[in-house]
Formats: C-alpha cells, structure tokens, sequence
C-alpha cells in the first residue's frame, strides 16, 4: 500500500512559500541535492495537491525543468479544491473531499508514494491521521513571512519519530494511531 508523504523545502524560519505562495525564493537552492531527487522521483506514484500549488508559482515556469522535481516527474495528480476548472487537465482530477483525494492518489501511486504537497493539504491530511511521513529539507535561508510549513492557531503539537537524516534532508514519521 502506498505512504502519503508531505515534501518540501523550508527556509530556516519554518516557511515554504514566501507570501501569497510565492516559490521564487527557492530558486538559488533547486539544485540542492539531485542524488536525492533521482533517488525519490521513480519513488513517486502520484501527487495530492492543493489549489494553490497546482496553480501556483513554480519557479521553473517556461523552462524544461517546469513541473514537479525539476520536471523529472510526470503522472497522475489529484488536486484537493472546491474551485475545479470547467475544461479537463490531462493526468489532472480534481476533488473537494479529502477521503475521496487520498483514496483517489493511493489507487493511482498503486504501491509507490503519494507525495502531498502544499502546507494545508498536508495538515488536513496530519488532521485527519492520514499522513504518513514527512519529507524536509532546511534551506539556509531566512524568508521572515510566508506560507508555513504547518500551521494551526492553538493546536496541539504533532509528535514526530526521526527516521532518517541526511544533511539538511529529514525523513520523519508521524506515529500511527
């Protein structure tokens, strides 16, 4: 059965985008630790998505390294969101319940990860008891205002395990219920 993982880069300050989801920050970074990349992408069965990362602000747009890790990726993508475009995106279905996205992401990564991207998405599913692990790597960089990595007013802390560190790279589990 596949794992959901949330992936993504973090400045030092907990941050993933810059303000209104803006990636341009990480530019100077992306090319981080490719053996990394290489290792997760075959790794990848498909993407959960929000709505602001499927539409957002990829770094790469009108490059050949636009898309996901680089544009090293490609398949099926299942965007969470209650605002679906009116004409069909190829390799693309939307859904605004999160059981049905998960389920939807699982069946199509078949036993491969589900790789979550997007900050509220993953909370949903870290919400729900859905999530897995998760995958960050620290970037050294202080953005100061942004788009947290996890963000809930008043909630209760989220215990993780360290399963793995390599580098800035951390691979942890969130400890089944």
């Amino acid at each position: 059965m596949s794992r959901l993982q949330y992936q993504c880069s973090m400045s030092l300050d907990g941050f993933i985008a810059g303000p209104g989801g803006d990636m341009s920050w990480a530019t100077p970074y992306l090319t981080g630790d490719s053996e990394l990349t290489d290792e997760l992408v075959p790794q990848v069965g498909s993407l959960l998505v929000g709505n602001r990362t499927f539409r957002g602000d990829d770094p790469n747009r009108g490059t050949d390294q636009e898309g996901a890790y680089g544009g090293q990726w490609s398949g099926p993508c299942v965007v969470l969101t209650h605002h679906a475009p009116a004409e069909p995106v190829p390799d693309v279905t939307f859904s605004d319940d999160l059981a049905t996205a998960v389920a939807t992401a699982r069946a199509a990564a078949g036993d491969r990860l589900v790789a979550v991207l997007g900050a509220d998405v993953a909370r949903q599913c870290i919400e729900a008891g859905l999530l897995d692990e998760i995958l960050v790597t620290i970037v050294p960089v202080l953005l100061g205002d942004g788009v947290r990595l996890f963000h809930r007013p008043d909630g209760a802390p989220v215990p993780l395990d360290l399963v793995e560190q390599r580098g800035r790279t951390f691979l942890l589990r969130l400890p089944t219920p």
